[in-house]
């Protein structure tokens, strides 16, 4: 089987960070809380997005959307490899408003997958840039040049029921306490079951499992920080650092220490 290997690079903009993989990991569903776009350079994938399914192969682009769920698997055994930059929203709304010239827009990437040679001559360039670590001019030329590109399709917002935004705000608000499913039918009006079936129907997982995305995306961000591995996992709620592991690997491809190592 064919050995994975992921490498995150340093970015020389703040708020983005940059992967590149060359591997056969299979990704179980799971969030991420930037945008993302990339573009596959060997091998294929297929996956499911809250967008619908992907089929991506060689020069393709792939993006993501804060909060969507998704998973990823290679078409055959020699799996494949991508370059992926990730991009926090509020960095992306200043790029927005920006490039409209003070008027602000809601932005997300409305195709999961693009074969568009355009897009990657401007990503490939862009992914360069930023990893290269020599100065910021040209990495933040680039990127307004890149959603700009993109921003004429934008799609229309899709609708949440206001009894899901209750639910997910409860998750969200502190995604480490101990959230039942008896309070989130309480702060949705809903009972536990309707809770359940309403809640996978809009973000496509569970509310547990939605909850233990937030939880990674949590200790992700305080691993970057610098906090130890065993202090991430108590404080994100898991109930050891190995459940942590086992989660952030199924999620990120790699485990929490090689993140850390990334980024201190």
């Amino acid at each position: 089987m064919k050995t994975s290997q992921f490498r995150m690079q340093k970015c020389a903009i703040e708020g983005v960070e940059a992967v590149e993989a060359d591997t056969a990991h299979s990704f179980g569903r799971h969030t991420h809380d930037q945008f993302g776009i990339g573009v596959i350079i060997r091998g294929a994938q297929k996956s499911a997005s809250g967008r619908g399914p992907v089929e991506a192969g060689p020069g393709d682009i792939i993006t993501v959307n804060p909060g969507e769920v998704h998973d990823g698997h290679p078409i055959d055994a020699q799996g494949r490899s991508w370059r992926m930059l990730y991009f926090d929203p509020s960095l992306m709304a200043d790029a927005v408003l920006d490039i409209g010239e003070g008027q602000p827009e809601d932005f997300v990437f409305s195709k999961p997958v693009m074969s568009d040679g355009h897009v990657a001559q401007r990503l490939l360039p862009v992914y360069a840039a930023m990893t290269q670590m020599r100065e910021t001019l040209a990495p933040e030329t680039g990127f307004l040049q890149l959603v700009a590109s993109l921003m004429d399709r934008n799609p229309a917002s899709r609708f949440v029921p206001p009894s899901i935004v209750r639910a997910k705000n409860l998750l969200d608000d502190d995604p480490t306490a101990a959230t039942t499913l008896a309070d989130l039918a309480a702060a949705s009006g809903l009972s536990r079951f309707q809770v359940v079936r309403a809640f996978s129907e809009v973000t496509g997982m569970t509310p547990h499992a939605y909850l233990v995305q937030r939880r990674i995306r949590w200790v992700r961000r305080m691993i970057a920080k610098g906090m130890p591995l065993a202090d991430a996992a108590f404080a994100g709620g898991f109930a050891d650092q190995s459940h942590m592991t086992r989660a952030f690997v199924r999620a990120y491809g790699i485990t929490p220490g090689a993140y850390a190592l990334a980024h201190n």
